[in-house]
C-alpha cells in the first residue's frame, strides 16, 4: 500500500476554519487486507457526510509498527468545528460500531483533532 491515498472528495487548502480529524489505527497483521477492503469504502461514506472536504490514508512508517501489526493513519478534513461536532453527535457512534462488529479486538483506534492555523 502506498501512503497518501486520497479518498477523492476534495481538498481543504485555503479553508481558514478547517479541522483535521485524525484516526490512528493499530491492526493485527492477519486482518490488514480485509480491514483495508472495509476501510476505503468506510472513508468514502464519511466523506459524503455534510462538512467533510476530503480524506487521506497513510501507512505509518515511523515509529514502525510492532511485529505482527500494521499501523495506519487516516486524516479527514472538515470545513469547521461545527461540522465535526455534528459528525460526533449524529454519525460517529454508528460508524465506529460497524468496525468493532466486523473486527472486534483485532485493532485499536486512537483519535485526535487538529485545527488549521489562521494564515
Amino acid at each position: 500500500m502506498s501512503g497518501g491515498a486520497n479518498a477523492g472528495c476534495g481538498d481543504a487548502d485555503g479553508v481558514a476554519q478547517a479541522v483535521i480529524y485524525e484516526v490512528n489505527l493499530d491492526l493485527d497483521a492477519s486482518i490488514a487486507e480485509d480491514y483495508l477492503a472495509w476501510l476505503r469504502p468506510h472513508m468514502r461514506e464519511i466523506c459524503a457526510l455534510p462538512g467533510f472536504l476530503g480524506a487521506s490514508l497513510h501507512e505509518v512508517s515511523e515509529p514502525a509498527a510492532e511485529p505482527g501489526r500494521v499501523a495506519l493513519c487516516v486524516q479527514y478534513r472538515l470545513r469547521d468545528q461545527s461540522s465535526f461536532d455534528d459528525y460526533q453527535r449524529d454519525h460517529a457512534p454508528r460508524l465506529r460500531a460497524d468496525g468493532i462488529a466486523r473486527f472486534g479486538g483485532k485493532f485499536n483506534a486512537s483519535r485526535r483533532v487538529l485545527r488549521v492555523p489562521a494564515r
